[in-house]
């Protein structure tokens, strides 16, 4: 009764890095924040639940999106500061000014975590979302892509097209495909984003939508 009460946490700490809520390794991240906070709350501390449950939840929710994203320990610590930062200032635009003066690093350095911050917002919004075509009811056989599909894909994705495709259909893991490719799943993730970001900036990104949404 306590985990389904309580469950509604998940949710929030999800959709608030961006994600849309399937995504299934967030869910699972915040279901075990969720256990392990069940396993270790000790009412005596005189803490609610439901704090105790948040940090937990919180933690490995962002552990996943670091991993996801392929964002290193550094940058991401400065992204939720940046957050917190966008929370506490909701009636003002923030400048790289200001960023940088908060964050004790330089402003090019502040621009740079300004834009991964909207790079894992924008995942709220973006009309072609890797969450949305993982659908495990597709084959992922290219046989049965039309032709224009895969020359598109081909010509956003390059050399990480197979790559790109396997994790898209579920077909391997991450860290199958990174192993395949002799990289870091850190490296294969960041190879993925940027995957990720061609398809959803590129002209034919209705199009190809459409055609994921027919499969």
């Amino acid at each position: 009764m306590l985990l389904r009460a309580t469950f509604g946490l998940v949710r929030a700490r999800t959709v608030e890095r961006g994600y849309r809520f399937y995504n299934e390794d967030l869910e699972a991240a915040g279901v075990e924040g969720l256990v392990n906070a069940l396993q270790r709350f000790d009412p005596e501390m005189g803490t609610r639940f439901s704090t105790y449950a948040n940090y937990w939840i919180t933690k490995l929710v962002n552990q996943t999106v670091q991993q996801q994203s392929g964002l290193s320990d550094a940058e991401m610590r400065f992204i939720l500061k940046f957050q917190r930062m966008e929370r506490a200032n909701l009636e003002r635009r923030l400048t790289k000014r200001d960023v940088a003066y908060e964050l004790g690093i330089s402003q090019a350095k502040a621009q740079e975590i300004m834009q991964l911050s909207r790079e894992l917002q924008s995942r709220r919004f973006a009309s072609v979302e890797l969450e949305d075509v993982a659908d495990p009811r597709l084959s992922g056989d290219l046989n049965d892509a039309p032709a224009w599909v895969i020359d598109e894909l081909r010509r956003l994705t390059g050399e990480n097209f197979d790559a790109f495709w396997q994790y898209t259909f579920k077909t391997m893991s991450m860290e199958e495909i990174a192993k395949a490719h002799g990289i870091s799943r850190q490296g294969m993730a960041k190879r993925i984003e940027r995957c990720r970001r061609a398809v959803r900036e590129s002209p034919e990104a209705e199009r190809l939508e459409r055609w994921f949404d027919q499969q």
